[in-house]
């Protein structure tokens, strides 16, 4: 008889080769320390038009206040999960408010999240609902005080991030908010256009990331999602131009800053 697996475990596929070694679930089942984890946050903001906006809302989801999309590239170091390894991610967000059947939440919704390594893709959309795709993030370019990063898939860039002069700074306080809010879906295999997981989920706050400030600089910053055909970039061509259709009507904040001090998202929950 085959054996059942550890419900006290964490499992992905092939299960059959046991618990999963991943960020919350070491090789021997254990946790990850992050309090010292250290990251590169490079933010730009910029106001757009409420109308086009609300096109990308997901369930039971508002416009929380302005119109206002972050775009941040994060490079993440020195992680115990990947053995001292890193990898870099890009996300779009938005400030919304979910109105569910029995509970409201408000915080910032990750449409997309962009990752360069395969490991925290799958970890990350199986375990936690988070939208994430794949491209290539080149190491940022630095010429003559300013700074680039770009998103590229196969040769083709289709997001670039430009930062100028930037000087030291005190970090923004960040708005009232419940955490970053996911939309997990998930297609059945029964028939097309069912879905097999359809929720929102959410990342709650949590005091025991104990996340701080090492450097923060701000300055001038813009972001640009170029449009590209199916030839480009066949699987994500409607994303890129789904978000370059969004106007800039003006920028807003621009930063780049280390940090230190992760959580491993075991608090993820899902909303009902």
């Amino acid at each position: 008889m085959k054996n059942s697996t550890n419900i006290s475990s964490r499992y992905r596929m092939p299960t059959v080769f046991g618990p999963s070694p991943g960020p919350r679930q070491g090789p021997n089942g254990e946790t990850f320390d992050l309090r010292n984890a250290p990251r590169t946050v490079a933010s730009i903001s910029f106001l757009t038009d409420e109308s086009e906006l609300r096109k990308l809302l997901p369930p039971n989801c508002e416009l929380d206040g302005e119109p206002l999309v972050t775009v941040e590239h994060v490079t993440l170091r020195e992680l115990e999960w990947l053995a001292g390894r890193g990898y870099s991610l890009l996300s779009v967000s938005y400030p919304v408010r979910y109105r569910g059947s029995s509970e409201s939440v408000r915080g910032l919704f990750m449409s997309v999240l962009w990752e360069n390594r395969c490991e925290p893709i799958l970890t990350g959309r199986e375990e936690l609902g988070f939208s994430k795709l794949y491209c290539e993030l080149p190491e940022p370019r630095h010429l003559r005080g300013a700074r680039l990063h770009t998103a590229v898939w196969e040769g083709h860039e289709f997001i670039r991030m430009t930062f100028s002069d930037l000087a030291a700074g005190v970090p923004p306080s960040s708005p009232a908010s419940d955490g970053i809010l996911h939309h997990r879906y998930i297609p059945s295999l029964r028939r097309v256009g069912e879905a097999a997981v359809d929720e929102m989920v959410l990342s709650p706050q949590v005091s025991s990331a104990e996340t701080r400030y090492t450097s923060f600089n701000s300055g001038t910053g813009k972001v640009e999602f170029i449009r590209s055909t199916w030839e480009d970039i066949p699987t994500m061509f409607h994303i890129v131009n789904a978000l370059a259709s969004l106007p800039v009507l003006s920028q807003r904040f621009s930063y780049i800053a280390e940090l230190r001090g992760a959580t491993d998202l075991s608090e993820q929950r899902v909303l009902s």
